[in-house]
């Protein structure tokens, strides 16, 4: 470490800012405040509470917070306020690439799990998915919207050998562990003539991916199921895609074994997991410093309470991820591709 004590010091009380600020975030997300600013113009404290239906000191507190991290722009001259078009792809536009808003709802999920967390670190066990708030499907689920956007479709399944031209003429997927069913929802409005299933073992998460697909006007199209990894409906699916679920799971030897019991002769599983390193210095961007956030207050705890032979984490690396597969009879693997946040994995049987 090269900095000074006091450098450090003030790195921390800025991380501790940013948590704090966190919960600014996931009230301007929720009530839509970002999205009111966005397009409005400069706008005064009272303006802005009347378009945004807001209590005007709770108005003129969030714009100060927002302002103190650069999140909001500011004119001291005629005390106005306005989202400049760099923050508003950020937390104002729900379909920019790189929103970011939907992230900080799922806080309040993680936050209310501190004492079961510091129960299973001493005691060992996990804190399942159930243990937390529904706000953690919701807000997961969502956060990962705008990069299946900008990739699923356009670069993800065509790196797929034969899927994309398997899926236009018509095909069967299955998406396992599909939360509120975002990805499963652009699959099939990407391939009408394809035959698309959701599976998840979480009840909530199911009961939103049903209402995502009522509001999308597809609930007549894809079947949504509570089923976990381990045993799901069907077979002779040509495409069974995972979304950030295989360091979820206790067993994913299991679950891949079931994958090669459901995908047809020449199918494909797509497994899609943080794009980190096994190696912790490695895992410094930013992105990395979330994912091993993540994996030590979710994603390793979701998977130890399922008290399975398995608790990998979200960066075990490439070679455990394929060593899984092969040790379920999976004969061809390879890194499809990937993004800043995600690499893309195909096994075949």
């Amino acid at each position: 470490m090269s900095e000074t004590k006091t450098e450090f010091h003030q790195r921390v009380i800025t991380d501790a800012g940013a948590a704090v600020r966190g919960l600014t975030v996931a009230i301007g997300e929720r009530m839509g405040l970002y999205r009111a600013l966005h397009g409005a113009g400069e706008v005064t404290i009272g303006e802005f509470a009347k378009l945004a239906d807001l209590q005007e000191m709770y108005a003129r507190e969030w714009l100060h917070a927002q302002v103190s991290a650069d999140y909001v722009s500011h004119d001291p001259a005629g005390d106005t306020y306005w989202l400049s078009e760099t923050q508003a792809a950020v937390l104002g536009d729900p379909q920019s690439t790189t929103y970011a808003a939907t992230f900080f709802t799922a806080l309040k999920a993680l936050y209310a799990t501190e004492d079961l967390l510091v129960e299973a670190y001493r005691k060992g066990g996990g804190v399942g998915w159930a243990d937390h708030h529904a706000s953690l499907d919701a807000g997961m689920g969502a956060y990962f919207v705008p990069g299946y956007r900008a990739n699923l479709v356009s670069k993800w399944i065509p790196a797929l050998e034969g899927m994309a031209e398997l899926l236009a003429e018509g095909g069967k997927v299955a998406d396992i562990g599909c939360g509120p069913g975002y990805a499963t929802l652009m699959i099939a409005e990407a391939f009408p003539n394809a035959t698309v299933h959701g599976y998840d073992y979480s009840e909530e998460a199911i009961a939103q991916a049903r209402r995502n697909a009522e509001e999308a006007g597809m609930a007549d199209r894809v079947v949504f199921e509570v089923a976990p990894a381990e045993g799901y409906p069907g077979e002779d699916y040509d495409l069974i895609t995972f979304f950030n679920v295989v360091h979820d799971l206790g067993d994913p030897e299991t679950a891949a074994r079931e994958v090669l019991r459901a995908l047809a002769p020449n199918g494909t599983w797509m497994i899609v997991e943080p794009n980190a390193h096994e190696a912790v210095q490695d895992n410094t961007s930013p992105a990395g410093r979330l994912f091993m956030s993540l994996s030590a207050v979710m994603c390793l705890p979701v998977a130890a309470a399922q008290e399975g032979p398995y608790a990998l984490g979200n960066h075990s690396g490439e070679p455990a991820l394929r060593a899984i597969a092969e040790k379920a009879g999976f004969t061809r693997w390879r890194r499809a591709t990937d993004s800043a946040v995600s690499a893309v994995y195909e096994a075949r049987p």
